[in-house]
């Protein structure tokens, strides 16, 4: 969609807008084609505004969802897409998502033009919702898209970091600049993606994350007593998985972080 569209559309339904809600719409009509390009089969699309990577989902996919927190926006897919588009109008982070992708079938693609203020959220929320996710492409501000990317003592490595990488390779699809949205963000934008790796699931996984990263200061050790693991247990656990009991979250890698859980689940806390 062009600027003189998006404008055009938003003075008809007399809306401006919702910076609250981090609207910046895409214009780009050359970087949305790509990014439906990337999404293969279904695809629950996240965030969907007025719908400029919408309709070429729909061109391209006989099954799209798309979830809409704005009810403004709500009425121009309506009205643009009609029967085409299931539409859910909701927060992201309190949609079943796992349901979605069910309804569709199971196995999907998520795309989506994420809030900078929540796309951490969003994200940790669509990694562990159990649904059967392919891959996603995302576009979000660069500032967001380090923690996909960050190493092991890296400031932004974290949760987010872990779940990502152990679960997805992660790559740059596309670099945006901030005049290809309106209204236009303060910063430069990128595409992600995220491919699924066949990666052993491990249900405490991120319940271990929220622990061992609860601060960031104390050693892993304290993080993980505080979260009610033994001392005797968590040398145990250290010396199986090969690590220091006194070693910071953040120098871990998702490998040694997914072992740890795994023997959380084999043999509890």
């Amino acid at each position: 969609m062009s600027i003189a569209s998006i404008k055009a559309q938003l003075a008809q339904y007399g809306l401006t807008p919702n910076k609250a809600l981090g609207q910046n719409f895409l214009t780009d009509d050359a970087a949305a084609e790509e990014i439906a390009a990337s999404c293969k089969g279904a695809v629950i699309e996240i965030g969907p505004g007025m719908g400029a990577l919408t309709e070429k989902l729909l061109n391209r996919q006989e099954q799209v969802a798309a979830v809409e927190i704005d009810r403004r926006m709500a009425d121009i897919l309506r009205d643009r897409f009609g029967e085409r588009l299931m539409l859910i109008e909701g927060d992201v982070l309190k949609a079943d998502i796992k349901d979605i992708a069910d309804s569709l079938g199971g196995d999907v693609s998520i795309a989506g033009n994420l809030p900078y203020y929540i796309t951490s959220p969003i994200c940790i929320r669509l990694i562990t919702c159990g649904a059967d996710i392919r891959s996603m492409t995302l576009m979000m501000q660069k500032e967001a898209a380090e923690r996909f990317f960050a190493k092991p003592g890296d400031r932004v490595y974290g949760p987010l970091t872990v779940l990502a990488q152990y679960y997805y390779d992660v790559s740059t699809l596309l670099k945006l600049s901030r005049e290809a949205y309106y209204p236009q963000p303060e910063v430069d934008s990128v595409v992600i993606t995220l491919a699924r790796r066949n990666a052993e699931p491990h249900p405490e996984l991120h319940r271990l994350l929220e622990s061992a990263f609860a601060m960031r200061r104390k050693t892993l050790s304290n993080n993980l007593k505080a979260a009610g693991i033994s001392d005797a247990r968590l040398n145990e656990i250290c010396e199986k998985v090969g690590i220091a009991a006194n070693i910071r979250a953040e120098k871990l890698t998702p490998a040694q972080f997914a072992a740890i859980a795994g023997e959380i689940e084999a043999h509890g806390k």
